[in-house]
C-alpha cells in the first residue's frame, strides 16, 4: 500500500505540468531493479549496516549535528572546521534515504526524522541555512564574510551547502513521500533565486552542486525559477573581471573554480576536479532541458578532453594534489596521483549523463571503469574506513611520496565518506535504460527489474557472476509477445578497446569477440554505438547469452604520460589489477614484467572476500648491502583487483611495471 500511495504520490507530481525536453533516453530508477548478486548487493547492504549508521555517529561525535542545534538556539560558537560540514548530514540523509527504498527500517526513518526537525529549527524565517553564519552572525565563519553569500565566488560554500540540502530533499522526498525535508529545501531555494538572476545579485557559485539540485527541484515542482537559476549559475562564470586573466595560477585567474572563461568557450577541463565534475553534470542536465547546444558542445570536448589526455588507467580523474585537480594535459603522476574519491562520484554522475544525452557506449565504459576501480577503491570492505584520495603506488612507506597506504575511518573534510554513502545504494539505478523500443543494459549485474515498454509490462531478470566471468544470461519475459530491440552494451575492453581514445592502448591483441545466443542459437548480431542490438519479437522465457571475452590484458598509455613510459598495467575485464606487498615477498617495487609474461587468472574465495586474481613469473631486482651488488631473479607473482589492496596492513603497491631494467636509483639511509 506505501509503495502504491508513492506510486500516485509521484505522478501526481510528474504531470503537474508539461516538461517538453528531457534526456532523449531515460535511466530505469534504482527501485525498479532488485539486484541477487554477490558483487553489489553485499556492498549495498553493508552501505545500510555499517556505513550509514557510522556516518550518522560520526556527524554526532564530531560536532556537525550540535552546530545544527545551536543556529537553532542563535547561541554557541560553530564546532566543526569547514563551513561545508552541514553537508555531511545533508549527503549521509540522502544515501539513507535511498537505502530505505532497498531495505525499509522504521528505526532509520525516525532518526532521519529527527535530524530534519533539527535541520528545520536551524532555517532562518527567510528560508537561508546555514549554521557558520546563523549560530552568531556578529561573528561567522572566518570563510563565510560578513554579510550573506560576500564570499561565495570563493570560499564560503553558502550555495553548496543549500546544493546538496537540494539532492537530499529530492531523494528523501522520492523514497518516502515525506515533504518534511523537501519543503526545507524549498523555502531555501525560493530565497536563493529570490537573490540571484541576470537583474539581481551575481556570482557564479565557488563549488557546484547547487545547479545539479535545483535541476532535482525543478523536476519534483516544475518551477521554471529553479531551472532558470541553475541556467544563470553556470553562464555567470567566466564574467567576473576581478581575477587576473594573465596569471597561470589557477587560484588568480579563476580556473581553479572553473571560472576563467564562459562555460561556452571551455573546452578543457581544469581546476577542483570535484567541483569540475559537478559542473559538467548540470551543464548536461540543462543542455537536455533546455536544448542547449551551445552547452552541450562544450560538455562533449571537455570530455573529450578528458578521456584522451587527463584520466588515470583504473578510472580516477584529478592528478594533481595542490588544489585537488587535474593537471595539464598527459599529467598523471604515479608517485603523486590525487584521485580524490569524490571526483570518481562526480565522474560517475557526468557519464551517465553523457550517456542519457547521446546513447554511446563508451560512456558507460568509463562510467564502468571508474565504478569497478577508481571509486570502490575509496571505502573498505568493512565499510567504515576510507580513503580520500587513491594511490597509484606506494614505495617503501606513505611519507615517502606523501600517498596514503590505508584508510581512514573519518577526515576533518569528510567529504568523500559521506559521498559513497550516496552512490552506493544508487548503482542499480545505472543498469538499464530506454527510449522507445529501445531497452539498453548498461551494467551486467544479477537481479530481476520490471519495466514498461509501449504501456505493456517487460521482466528482465540477468544472471551471471560479473566481473569474475563474462557469461551473462538474461530472461525475457513480457506480458504477452512484444516487439522492441534490446540492446547489450559490449564493452570497449571485449572488443579490443582500453579506453575510447588513443591514452591507454592493449598491447596484447586478440581475435576473440564477443558471442551471443538466444534461445540457444547463434544471433549473428550489429553492433551500433557499442551496443549489440537484439530486435525481434520477445515472448516470455526468452533466454539471451552473451559471452564477453575475458582475457588477461596488458595495457600501455600513451608516451607523452611521461610516468608510464615502458610500463605496463594488467586488466581483465572492467577490473584493472594492482601487486600488493604480501603475495609478493614484501615487496613491489623491485618487479619487472618482461614482454611475453603470461598470466593465468585463478579465484581464491578466501581472499578479500572472493577475489580473481592474476598469476604469472616476475623478474625481481634483489639488493645485497652486504656485497653492495644486485641481482635479479625469477619469482611468483600475483596481482589482485586494484579495489581491493590495503586490507592487510601498510606496504607497498604497483598498478603500472616496467617492462625492462633501464636503470636504478641508488638510495643510501
Amino acid at each position: 500500500m506505501k509503495k502504491l500511495i508513492l506510486f500516485l504520490l509521484c505522478l501526481s507530481v510528474s504531470t503537474a505540468y508539461a516538461q517538453h525536453r528531457d534526456y532523449p533516453i531515460q535511466g530505469v530508477p534504482f527501485t525498479q531493479v532488485k539486484l541477487t548478486d554477490n558483487f553489489w548487493l553485499p556492498r549495498i547492504k553493508t552501505n545500510h549496516t555499517v556505513t550509514i549508521p557510522a556516518s550518522f555517529e560520526r556527524c554526532e561525535n564530531t560536532g556537525r549535528v550540535k552546530n545544527f542545534e545551536m543556529a537553532a538556539a542563535k547561541s554557541g560558537k560553530f564546532c566543526t572546521v569547514y563551513p561545508f560540514d552541514d553537508t555531511d548530514i545533508y549527503k549521509t540523509i540522502e544515501g539513507a534515504s535511498f537505502s530505505l527504498s532497498l531495505y525499509p527500517d522504521k528505526k532509520l526513518e525516525l532518526y532521519i526524522d529527527t535530524l530534519i526537525t533539527k535541520i528545520a529549527a536551524a532555517q532562518e524565517p527567510d528560508g537561508y541555512l546555514y549554521t557558520a553564519r546563523t549560530i552568531n552572525p556578529q561573528e561567522p565563519h572566518v570563510w563565510a564574510g560578513k554579510e550573506r553569500w560576500e564570499r561565495e565566488r570563493e570560499l564560503s560554500h553558502e550555495l553548496y551547502n543549500s546544493g546538496h540540502l537540494y539532492e537530499a530533499a529530492a531523494a528523501h522526498y522520492q523514497a518516502t513521500g515525506k515533504r518534511n525535508l523537501l519543503d526545507i529545501a524549498l523555502r531555501n531555494a525560493d530565497l536563493v533565486c529570490s537573490v540571484f538572476g541576470p537583474d539581481k545579485k551575481h556570482v557564479a557559485p565557488g563549488h557546484e552542486v547547487v545547479e545539479m539540485g535545483l535541476v532535482k527541484l525543478y523536476r519534483i515542482t516544475g518551477k521554471k525559477e529553479y531551472l532558470q537559476t541553475a541556467k544563470y549559475f553556470i553562464e555567470e562564470r567566466g564574467h567576473y573581471n576581478g581575477y587576473d586573466s594573465k596569471s597561470k595560477d589557477p587560484w588568480k585567474n579563476g580556473a581553479y573554480w572553473q571560472d576563467h572563461k564562459p562555460v561556452v568557450e571551455q573546452t578543457e577541463a581544469t581546476g577542483h576536479a570535484v567541483r569540475a565534475g559537478y559542473l559538467y553534470a548540470a551543464m548536461a542536465d540543462i543542455a537536455a532541458l533546455t536544448d542547449d547546444k551551445a552547452f552541450l558542445a562544450a560538455i562533449d570536448s571537455i570530455w573529450n578532453n578528458v578521456v584522451t589526455k587527463k584520466i588515470y588507467v583504473q578510472g580516477s580523474i584529478g592528478a594533481v594534489g595542490d588544489g585537488e585537480r587535474f593537471g595539464e594535459n598527459y599529467e598523471l603522476p604515479n608517485a603523486t596521483a590525487y584521485n580524490e574519491t569524490c571526483a570518481a562520484i562526480a565522474n560517475v554522475y557526468w557519464n551517465h549523463r553523457m550517456f542519457l544525452l547521446h546513447g554511446d557506449s563508451k560512456y558507460i565504459d568509463i562510467l564502468e571503469k571508474t565504478l569497478y576501480n577508481g571509486l570502490i577503491s575509496g571505502v573498505g570492505m568493512d565499510g567504515k574506513s576510507f580513503f580520500y584520495t587513491n594511490a597509484m603506488e606506494i614505495k617503501n612507506s606513505a611519507k615517502q611520496n606523501g600517498s596514503e597506504d590505508q584508510r581512514s575511518g573519518w577526515f576533518t573534510c569528510s567529504c568523500c565518506p559521506t559521498n559513497v554513502t550516496r552512490l552506493i545504494p544508487s548503482v542499480p539505478g545505472y543498469v538499464y535504460a530506454q527510449k522507445g523500443n529501445d531497452v539498453y543494459v548498461n551494467l551486467f549485474i544479477s537481479g530481476t527489474s520490471t519495466l514498461s515498454v509501449n504501456t505493456k509490462s517487460v521482466q528482465i531478470e540477468q544472471k551471471n557472476n560479473y566481473p569474475w566471468d563474462g557469461k551473462l544470461l538474461f530472461t525475457i519475459s513480457p506480458k504477452g509477445t512484444q516487439a522492441f530491440n534490446l540492446l547489450v552494451r559490449i564493452p570497449g575492453w571485449a572488443q579490443g578497446q582500453a579506453m575510447p581514445s588513443d591514452l591507454y592502448t592493449f598491447t596484447n591483441t586478440s581475435a576473440a569477440k564477443a558471442t551471443i545466443t538466444i534461445n540457444g542459437k547463434p544471433e549473428n548480431y550489429t553492433v551500433q554505438n557499442g551496443y549489440a542490438v537484439l530486435s525481434r519479437k520477445w515472448k516470455k522465457g526468452d533466454v539471451v547469452e552473451v559471452n564477453l571475452p575475458m582475457e588477461i590484458k596488458q595495457v600501455a598509455a600513451n608516451r607523452k604520460v611521461q610516468d608510464d613510459i615502458g610500463k605496463v598495467a594488467l586488466q581483465r575485464g572492467p577490473l584493472m589489477y594492482c601487486a600488493e606487498w604480501p603475495d609478493n615477498n614484501g615487496l613491489t617495487s623491485n618487479l619487472v614484467l618482461p614482454v611475453g609474461t603470461t598470466f593465468s587468472p585463478e579465484y581464491k574465495a578466501d581472499l578479500l572476500n572472493g577475489v580473481t586474481v592474476l598469476k604469472g613469473e616476475a623478474t625481481a631486482l634483489k639488493v645485497n648491502p652486504q656485497h653492495n651488488s644486485v641481482s635479479t631473479v625469477k619469482q611468483n607473482f600475483i596481482a589482485i583487483p586494484y579495489y581491493a589492496w590495503a586490507h592487510r596492513g601498510a606496504g607497498e603497491m604497483e598498478v603500472w611495471f616496467p617492462t625492462t631494467i633501464t636503470s636504478v636509483d641508488i638510495i643510501s639511509k
